[in-house]
């Protein structure tokens, strides 16, 4: 049978490759593909039917009595920029998995599986490799499948040498465990754990106030990342692409006893916390309670930000704040050794939902 030459027969058309010279080389994506589900098999749980390569992962729902699905989607925002300036590109696989494990930490799930999303114009496979193995070390962290996703060449949408880079996560948790902030009460108690850092959120007013990623010389780009923090014995670079810290190993335990869980992730403390309070409550906190990191103390002096745009931008050092009974807060505190007492609940008395003293 005679292949038309307008389906691209590779034997007898001198245009076989047109889309690869258009920029989509569709053999070394063939490649790729092969290589990811190498990668991606060590991220797998028994529940998997199908993983990477068909046109739909599947995946068996386990023995729950009551299993309601929490699913959330996210990117990793400008801090991608600072990994190219680095060259580092496993750091921002690991924090696309972590921050979607944290939101729907928040109420109460567990992860099942993960999907990623890589657009790029001619982002390298190693690159693209080296996102995947950040990813496949993250989801293997925390049990969680990864059970395919898409890596889309767009040659014209992206500059060269960008991508983007998105994570879509599906997870589990009782019906009756469900954590959606309707037990917190006037008088609970916040803790919280620390952050590693800025985690995804903040780039792109870090960036402008360094002059960072933003047009400029990329020697003079890296020669900014390549300077000391005060008060840090590391690089600016090294410091903002510290990974996002996931906290289901920390919280696993004393899930079913929290009322609410707040993910400090973009707005901060000033718009985070309210996501998860009843109507007629605020969340006071009391600075004095935490050490505010020197990295974000020298994002605020070099930029003379106000303390409002700093804690309505970043999450200055905590990262996920937890709303407890006042019984329960020592003992919950105990199985959490990092755990800060940092504020309570009371009830709200004008506009403000976050009252920070």
């Amino acid at each position: 049978m005679t292949v038309p030459t307008y389906l691209g027969n590779p034997g007898s058309d001198p245009n076989a490759d047109a889309y690869a010279r258009a920029g989509v080389d569709l053999a070394a994506r063939g490649d790729l593909v092969n290589r990811i589900k190498e990668v991606a098999s060590r991220a797998s749980r028994p529940e998997v039917l199908s993983g990477v390569g068909p046109f739909g992962g599947l995946f068996k729902l386990g023995q729950y009595r009551e299993p309601v699905l929490a699913s959330s989607t996210d990117g990793v925002g400008t801090k991608l920029r600072i990994a190219m300036l680095m060259g580092r590109y496993d750091t921002v696989g690991q924090d696309l998995v972590n921050h979607c494990v944290n939101d729907i930490l928040c109420t109460g799930a567990e992860p099942l599986f993960f999907l990623d999303y890589i657009g790029t114009s001619d982002l390298s496979a190693e690159h693209k490799l080296q996102l995947l193995d950040g990813m496949t070390r993250a989801c293997e962290a925390h049990n969680c499948a990864l059970i395919g996703g898409e890596t889309a060449d767009m040659p014209d949408i992206y500059a060269s040498g960008d991508f983007d880079l998105v994570g879509f996560i599906v997870g589990v948790v009782e019906r009756e465990h469900v954590i959606d902030g309707s037990k917190i009460r006037d008088g609970d108690l916040l803790l919280a754990l620390p952050s590693t850092g800025l985690h995804t959120n903040g780039y792109t007013l870090v960036r402008k106030i360094f002059s960072i990623g933003t047009g400029g010389d990329p020697d003079a780009d890296r020669a900014a990342l390549n300077t000391i923090v005060p008060g840090l014995e590391e690089t600016l670079g090294e410091a903002l692409l510290a990974v996002h810290r996931p906290y289901l190993a920390d919280l696993k335990p004393v899930l079913t006893r929290l009322h609410g869980v707040a993910h400090i992730t973009g707005g901060g403390l000033t718009d985070n916390v309210p996501r998860i309070l009843p109507d007629g409550l605020a969340a006071r906190f009391d600075r004095a309670a935490w050490r505010v990191p020197a990295l974000f103390a020298h994002i605020q002096e070099r930029g003379g930000i106000s303390d409002a745009d700093m804690f309505h931008t970043f999450n200055m050092g905590l990262g996920i704040v937890l709303a407890v009974a006042p019984g329960d807060a020592k003992s919950i505190a105990a199985q959490l050794p990092d755990a800060m007492l940092v504020g309570r609940v009371v009830r709200q008395s004008d506009q403000r939902r976050v009252i920070i003293e």
